[in-house]
């Protein structure tokens, strides 16, 4: 129906056994007690490149096999840019990255530890898509999409998957909306196994296209996003969106200034660092208008990605 479905993301968790980290799930009294209810935290942030974007490229690379000899190519302003990049090293094969210029100092250089050779692009998808275009005329390289690919939904819906093996029943899930593979994928895995299970996305008041895309019913492509959450700035894609479409019962939509909140609050109580595009999940659960959503005892939420200036943080410690 989509061009993906449960068990492709069942092949890809075989496929990325050993490959990438099964990330803990955790817990804190102190942040149960703020939600109201119990919040089970998946941990992206502490997996390899420090994202769940590892998952898809990883999965990426074991399917083409062959295909991957001229190298890969993408375009990303972080974390799936080090995810491919640190994917075609462990394959020993050339990737060729494409960055914004105005993409995280933090982030650029774990792209470039991985041997990754990055062209930088001014910081808008045409420039992108241009200069990944020139790249792959040039190398024949094989192109990864961050999230708009089908076997990338497929690594991303692993983690969902693991955390319904280890945890069990649980009411309801969160993930972030960037381009929508991490919620496209924890989507269909949430399905699966529980139907009835509510499903909610999380997103910048600053670049909130997936929430007037919900409410419309209709594609609403993202224009101007302003939000320091630098890994939700695109918009759906046209696998993402219809399976966000079908499954996510609402978005919630948070401030920057919350975002930092709970940023915050993960240092304090758990002693992790994490992006503000990671941290966003939290951010939506304290939320005055979620608390009083009824019939959710308990709700797992992910925690997609840990890439920030641990010299320069937005927060005091």
């Amino acid at each position: 129906m989509y061009g993906v479905g449960f068990s492709d993301i069942l092949d890809a968790s075989k496929r990325l056994a050993g490959i990438v980290e099964r990330t803990p799930v955790v817990n804190s009294e102190e942040i149960d007690r703020l939600a109201g209810r119990r919040v089970l935290i998946k941990c992206e942030n502490i997996q390899y490149v420090g994202a769940f974007k590892f998952r898809g490229a990883s999965n990426v690379l074991e399917i083409i096999g062959d295909g991957a000899r001229n190298g890969v190519c993408t375009h990303s302003s972080g974390n799936h840019a080090q995810a491919v990049a640190l994917a075609a090293k462990n394959k020993q094969v050339p990737a060729y990255i494409v960055m914004p210029e105005n993409a995280p100092r933090v982030k650029v250089r774990g792209v470039e530890s991985h041997g990754a050779e990055i062209t930088f692009c001014e910081p808008n998808l045409n420039s992108r898509i241009e200069a990944a275009n020139r790249i792959l005329e040039k190398t024949g390289s094989y192109f990864i999409h961050p999230f708009d690919d089908p076997d990338v939904i497929a690594g991303q819906g692993t983690v969902a998957l693991e955390m319904i093996q280890e945890c069990g029943q649980i009411d309801a899930f969160m993930a972030p909306i960037g381009g929508g593979g991490l919620m496209s994928g924890t989507c269909l895995s949430v399905r699966h196994h529980f139907p009835g299970a509510l499903i909610f996305g999380a997103e910048p008041e600053g670049a909130d296209d997936a929430s007037l895309s919900l409410k419309s019913g209709e594609f609403v492509p993202q224009t101007d996003p302003d939000t320091i959450c630098d890994g939700l700035l695109t918009s759906m894609g046209k696998v993402t969106w219809p399976i966000i479409r079908d499954h996510v019962d609402d978005i919630v939509t948070v401030s920057d200034e919350e975002v930092l909140q709970a940023m915050a609050l993960l240092y304090r109580s758990l002693g992790m660092i994490v992006e503000p595009s990671g941290a966003i999940c939290l951010a939506a659960v304290l939320k005055e208008e979620f608390k009083s959503v009824s019939g959710i005892e308990s709700i797992g939420i992910i925690l997609s990605g840990g890439n920030v200036d641990r010299e320069n943080l937005p927060f005091d410690t």
